[in-house]
């Protein structure tokens, strides 16, 4: 998919929160994760600060105190009554809107997919496990969806997550821990299962102990575990394919469908961007996996 400036634009409105709470056209609707201030949360790292790397054409935001998401409707025609949880990618450092945000939000409403970015905490706080304030906002917008899948035209039974890098880690996690909370229940909504009903994972790190080809122990995978679609290059000089090819095995062993492409060539943080290697053809094998799951029958 090619990146064009109303994508970008769009990236800005949101990353900035200046997106209206009624939907204009080609605007996302927003919404606050917390009804107050997110657990744990001091807000002593500074303003949201939007930024870009000199020759880099991706957009970054960190300094992420207040998570909201942002929901992108596919056309009518089109719409499926699914959903997905989108988790940019970043290093619990930043988070990549427009490579990993937008632009997916974007491809998955082509399939007829509602796409729903997370703007979740980062970065990562000193003295906490790195993932552990995102899985927090992860829990909590997968509830808060479901809660309002009715009055989104959402099935509540179809609402996956999706998660580069980084936020790959956290869509495992979303998808593994979701039998209990990472922080204390709030009100009615923490009530709602906030168990994603499939995990797309992109290029994820973390997923192995470090030095070693073993499942991180925190990542205890069961049967109940929902379906995974999974995909690295070989050449990933940042997280490892080791990375999906371990958490494969450790869904086939429980039983738990799924489905791991390896590409030879391809990097890190390719994204959708369109590429001369087959990495760039991971959106269509996913398109056709989400189909034969059947979570984009209408």
């Amino acid at each position: 998919m090619k990146s064009n400036p109303l994508h970008f634009a769009s990236a800005i409105l949101l990353v900035l929160g200046l997106c209206a709470s009624v939907r204009a056209a080609g605007e996302p609707l927003s919404f606050d994760v917390w009804p107050g201030k997110a657990p744990g949360e001091t807000g002593t790292i500074g303003e949201e600060k939007v930024f870009q790397k000199p020759n880099e054409k991706v957009l970054k935001l960190t300094n992420v105190t207040k998570p909201t998401i942002a929901i992108y409707r596919p056309a009518k025609d089109k719409d499926t009554g699914a959903a997905v949880v989108i988790c940019p990618g970043g290093g619990y450092s930043f988070l990549s809107m427009d490579l990993e945000g937008t632009e997916v939000a974007d491809w998955l409403n082509r399939c007829g997919v509602t796409g729903i970015i997370l703007k979740y905490r980062v970065p990562k706080r000193p003295g906490l496990p790195d993932h552990l304030l995102p899985q927090q906002d992860a829990q909590r917008a997968i509830s808060l969806v479901r809660s309002r899948a009715a009055e989104w035209g959402i099935d509540p039974k179809r609402i996956g997550i999706l998660g580069f890098s980084a936020g790959g880690n956290l869509a495992a996690f979303a998808c593994i821990q979701y039998d209990k909370r990472a922080y204390d229940p709030i009100d009615e909504i923490d009530q709602v299962s906030c168990r994603p009903d499939f995990g797309v994972l992109l290029y994820p790190g973390g997923l192995v102990k470090k030095g070693t080809e073993e499942l991180n122990p925190d990542l205890h995978v069961t049967d109940k575990t929902p379906p995974m679609f999974l995909v690295h290059a070989s050449n990933d000089g940042i997280a490892p394919s080791a990375n999906s090819a371990v958490m494969y095995l450790a869904l086939k062993h429980a039983g738990v469908s799924a489905e791991l492409h390896v590409y030879s060539k391809g990097g890190h943080g390719f994204g959708l961007r369109p590429t001369t290697q087959p990495c760039s053809t991971w959106p269509q094998r996913c398109e056709e996996w989400m189909r034969s799951q059947k979570f984009l029958a209408r």
